[in-house]
């Protein structure tokens, strides 16, 4: 009788902690693990073009880059009126660092990531391209990913992923202000576009989440 009941008592204890530590557990987990998840950096391949996206330091200089070690013959600038740097934007950036202007394609519409990919998709098309490098900062490249993935699906057209080093802090994102931000920002935009947010609808959205918090 005695072992019966302590048989009981041992089971009750499992299930209490089943249900009381495994979900802080993994809340802790997941909170370690929320800044690694977002780089995501896969080995070039030869292509047709590198699409540079907009939006953030050492974008262009990485895919000039793989220009230069020959993995594509042509730069695809994505927003290439958005400013890159001390040369000026990204047209005027990639010139600088060696690029023939024939070798550059651009569109100067995109808004958002989604844009990107929404405006890109036509111009690899009309080239006849099949394979594109796509380049954006480290901690962006999960959700390009996902949106460029979308978009593209039935084109046809082989991707690969490279993020270019931002100063992002992957894995203690918690430690500095940058990082934070930058956690909050992707997780946030992530969701929206899951739920169908895209755009500049997208950012608006954002930005009334942060004021909110901030309050």
């Amino acid at each position: 009788m005695t072992r019966k009941l302590t048989k009981v008592k041992m089971g009750k204890r499992k299930k209490r902690f089943l249900f009381l530590y495994l979900p802080v557990l993994l809340m802790v987990v997941l909170f370690l693990c929320a800044g690694r998840f977002l780089p995501l950096s896969q080995s070039p391949r030869p292509a047709d073009a590198i699409i540079v996206l907009s939006g953030g330091g050492g974008r262009v200089e990485q895919g000039v880059q793989l220009f230069e070690q020959g993995y594509a013959p042509q730069l695809l600038l994505s927003n290439a009126k958005e400013g890159a740097g001390p040369a000026g934007d990204m047209r005027e950036t990639a010139l600088s660092l060696g690029i023939p202007e024939d070798a550059i394609l651009a569109e100067d519409a995109a808004q958002s990531t989604y844009q990107n990919a929404q405006f890109t998709l036509p111009i690899m098309q009309q080239q006849g391209f099949k394979s594109a490098i796509v380049v954006s900062s480290d901690f962006h490249m999960r959700r390009v990913k996902f949106i460029f993935d979308h978009v593209y699906k039935n084109s046809g057209i082989e991707l690969t992923y490279i993020g270019a080093d931002s100063g992002y802090n992957a894995k203690t994102w918690w430690s500095d202000r940058y990082s934070r931000e930058t956690i909050f920002n992707e997780y946030t935009k992530m969701i929206g576009n899951a739920l169908g947010y895209n755009g500049p609808e997208a950012k608006s959205a954002l930005e009334q989440i942060k004021r909110w918090f901030r309050r």
